[in-house]
């Protein structure tokens, strides 16, 4: 754990005080404020969270407090692992560029090439639309509902829809949302099926891809797209809510099963490597990355803008949306970044990349009560200049 390999190390300080444990790799005044913040977040006997900073490509602060979850209350420290959702599209985006890397795969291949079955709408979406949002794709948690419209609920807790499923109600449709590349609006249908067309083209299952292509080459050995019944995530935490003024589990939903959209759970020490990896191009090249790192704009020449649901708590909504792919890429008080979150049923993370500033902010939680964007930002401004 941390805390133990901590206290081997003489040149290092570690903050043990009543209210829980946070274990830093400095003491200098910027931690200590981080350690302020994360104090004001509640008891840390409850769900917690994790924090990472990562400054001019060496860690500067890993904190972290309350507990991976309230049966077990196993402190959560730099190897405890949460689910990433949506902050799980940059492995998906990465996967796709590689394969495209070996000649397997391009980006404008249509989607009715790789999936020949597919309805005609798909002949018209290519890998791009998929990856920068602009395929069309209908929203499948829609289709879902629609499914179950009429009769007994489809899909729950216990009995959860799958990417394959997910494709087989996209194939039911005859349309599209708008033409492709006319429009920009975020798709976990897109990235599901990103996630089956990387399973496709390299004849492994998407989980095994990542391992061996990403994970496994960066030493990320305890990070896996988690697939009930056939992995296990080590030192999990498990997702938390506040009901009616109290916390409870809530790790699982109908849609928690899904994979190229958000079904990757990592920790502090492996996200650490990942961070290491973008930024020394271990795996592409700065050239091969650049087009994710291009904002996109639509055909007339403006940014996108975000178009949330109602019942939805977007920072972004209604205002113009940089994103390259699998990433967001719009500015943070004038400096340059590239970024994305994650929400889902007990989850919340960010991972802000400073890309000027050779500055990193990861923040990864177990409970949704507490916003993961905010606080990454909280916690840059202490770095920035």
């Amino acid at each position: 754990m941390l805390l133990s390999r901590l206290l081997r190390c003489s040149s290092l300080h570690v903050f043990v005080t009543t209210l829980g444990t946070i274990a830093v790799y400095a003491q200098d005044s910027n931690t200590s404020r981080i350690r302020d913040i994360l104090e004001g977040l509640g008891d840390p006997n409850e769900p917690g969270i994790a924090v990472l900073v990562r400054k001019g490509g060496k860690t500067v602060a890993e904190l972290a407090r309350g507990v991976r979850d309230l049966r077990s209350h196993i402190p959560v420290d730099s190897q405890t692992n949460f689910r990433l959702a949506s902050c799980t599209k940059q492995f998906t985006a990465m996967a796709v560029m590689l394969l495209v890397h070996d000649g397997k795969l391009r980006y404008e291949e249509r989607l009715g090439e790789v999936f020949p079955e597919f309805p005609s709408y798909g002949n018209a979406i290519t890998i791009r639309n998929l990856l920068n949002h602009t395929s069309g794709l209908p929203d499948y948690e829609e289709l879902m509902d629609k499914a179950s419209a009429g009769g007994a609920q489809r899909w729950t807790e216990s009995h959860q829809i799958n990417d394959s499923q997910v494709l087989s109600l996209l194939e039911k449709e005859k349309t599209g949302r708008f033409p492709p590349g006319t429009r920009w609006s975020y798709s976990n249908s897109g990235y599901v099926v990103l996630g089956l067309i990387v399973g496709k083209v390299s004849r492994q299952p998407f989980p095994e891809f990542l391992r061996e292509r990403i994970f496994t080459p960066l030493k990320m050995d305890n990070t896996v797209a988690y697939v009930k019944g056939e992995n296990e995530v080590p030192d999990r935490a498990y997702g938390h809510s506040l009901e009616n003024g109290k916390i409870v589990e809530t790790d699982q939903r109908s849609t928690s099963a899904t994979l190229g959209d958000g079904g990757i759970y990592s920790s502090l020490e492996d996200l650490a490597k990942w961070d290491e990896a973008l930024s020394r191009h271990t795996l592409l090249s700065e050239a091969d990355m650049q087009a994710a790192l291009t904002p996109l704009h639509l055909p007339d020449g403006s940014l996108p803008h975000w178009n949330s649901y109602p019942e939805d708590a977007d920072p972004l909504s209604g205002k113009p949306v940089s994103y390259g792919w699998g990433w967001f890429l719009d500015p943070y008080n004038g400096h340059p970044r590239m970024w994305h979150y994650g929400e889902t049923v007990g989850f919340r993370s960010a991972i802000q990349r400073f890309t000027k500033d050779n500055l990193t902010v990861i923040i990864l939680t177990n409970r949704s009560d507490l916003d993961a964007i905010s606080l990454s930002t909280r916690v840059a401004d202490l770095f920035l200049k």
